[in-house]
């Protein structure tokens, strides 16, 4: 009986060492598209801007002395991200919200960040596939990383999107190494997200977009708020217009 005892306990310990050796992290979840969603995101009544005012996000850093950053004429909004990460999650809400101001997007598509890191699953969307057009801004997005693992990449997410070498510059000389980074014609910069993720948690897509359109929800302080920050810097980069 102890004999068998003890081939049991070996033959559980060398099941349990053959499953962590073969198991791997969770994979992506793919991405979505969603009309009604992005059509909500991206229609943010003017009247719910205002009462949120500027909310419960962080401003802006504005930088000093530097020459405008544009691109086909334009002011140009660059953002560097990684779909991975639950801080560029909570960004790209307010980000769409503001830029939707100024001109239309079209190809987003709705993701969630990563299952493994902080702040697990935030909803949010993907600037991967997205294209803007807007007579007064362009805007250049990188999704850097996915939310595929890879221990070979410093971020340990495989990398999406490679960033020109004067995009990577402009990282290295501004984002400290932190995600996520928008630089707003080299006048302003997002330096990590303008407020936490954690509103956001166990909230579907849909949610979150409606509770954007109500100026009492914690998630429209959180987001439009930040969005009315961006805005601000952008009609400034625009001279009003």
């Amino acid at each position: 009986i102890g004999g068998g005892s003890l081939l049991l306990v070996v033959a559980l310990v060398v099941a349990f060492a053959v499953i962590k050796l073969t198991s791997s992290p969770p994979p992506a979840r793919p991405a979505t598209a969603d009309t009604a969603v992005a059509r909500a995101v991206t229609s943010v009544p003017a009247a719910a801007f205002d009462r949120v005012g500027a909310g419960t996000a962080a401003p802006l850093q504005a930088t000093h002395g530097q020459p405008l950053l544009t691109a086909h004429g334009k002011p140009q909004v660059l953002y560097l991200g990684g779909e991975y990460c639950p801080y560029c999650a909570a960004e790209r809400w307010a980000l769409t919200a503001a830029l939707s101001r100024f001109g239309t997007f079209s190809g987003l598509r709705f993701i969630h960040s990563s299952a493994t890191d902080a702040y697990a699953d935030t909803p949010t969307l993907s600037f991967r596939h997205a294209r803007y057009a807007s007579k007064y801004l362009s805007f250049t997005p990188v999704e850097w990383y996915s939310s595929t693992p890879d221990p070979a990449t410093v971020t340990g997410y495989a990398v999406l999107q490679q960033p020109t070498p004067g995009q990577a510059a402009l990282f290295r000389r501004y984002a400290g190494g932190s995600f996520p980074f928008a630089d707003l014609g080299n006048q302003y910069l997002i330096r990590g997200a303008q407020y936490l993720p954690s509103a956001l948690s166990g909230m579907t897509w849909a949610e979150v977009a409606a509770a954007m359109h109500d100026p009492a929800s914690p998630v429209a302080k959180d987001i439009d708020g930040a969005a009315n920050r961006i805005t601000a810097a952008l009609c400034r980069l625009t001279h009003g217009q």
